[in-house]
């Protein structure tokens, strides 16, 4: 495959994909986007906040609003959250703009690595697992509707995740 002008990653909470973009954007030498902070800067709170205030419908508005803007752009790793892809319309866009990569990750891994933060309010209950088991199988078709490459990111190294994408795109 020819080398894109944009990667896109997809994928569910702790599956790596900041961590993955900053890396695959410093290699590609890419400008690093991640919609949540761009959410973030350009309300000028945190995405819990606007949760509490707006609900889950008012921050997933914004967050299609962003995914357009960002997507846009050419010259990105795009890392987005995890539920950006619930939107038909920020499906599309990612899809046609750009190269899109599905991390994947099991369960077990994300809330291994989501368990410190508490900047995850889909989270905030006592039943993390069963939320997370239920993300997935809601949002995993819609992962696969437009990746154009999935990889497994349990138990591995961002540098090994970063490789194996750009080994695809170059």
């Amino acid at each position: 495959m020819k080398h894109p002008k944009n990667v896109f990653l997809i994928g569910p909470m702790g599956a790596g994909k900041s961590a993955v973009g900053r890396q695959l954007a410093r290699t590609l030498h890419l400008t690093f986007m991640d919609s949540d902070d761009e959410i973030e800067s350009r309300t000028g709170v945190d995405i819990p906040f606007i949760f509490e205030k707006e609900g889950e419908e008012g921050f997933r508005a914004r967050e299609a609003k962003v995914i357009d803007d960002l997507s846009s752009m050419d010259g990105i790793v795009l890392a987005t959250g995890g539920g950006a892809i619930i939107n038909a319309d920020s499906r599309s866009r990612l899809g046609a703009r750009g190269y899109v990569v599905y991390l994947k990750t099991g369960i077990d891994q994300q809330l291994a690595r989501t368990r410190r933060g508490r900047e995850r309010p889909l989270l905030e209950n006592s039943d993390p697992r069963t939320t997370l088991e239920a993300l997935m199988t809601e949002r995993e078709p819609m992962y696969l509707e437009i990746a154009d490459q999935t990889v497994d990111t349990d138990g591995r190294k961002v540098n090994a995740v970063a490789n194996e994408i750009i080994e695809a795109i170059t």
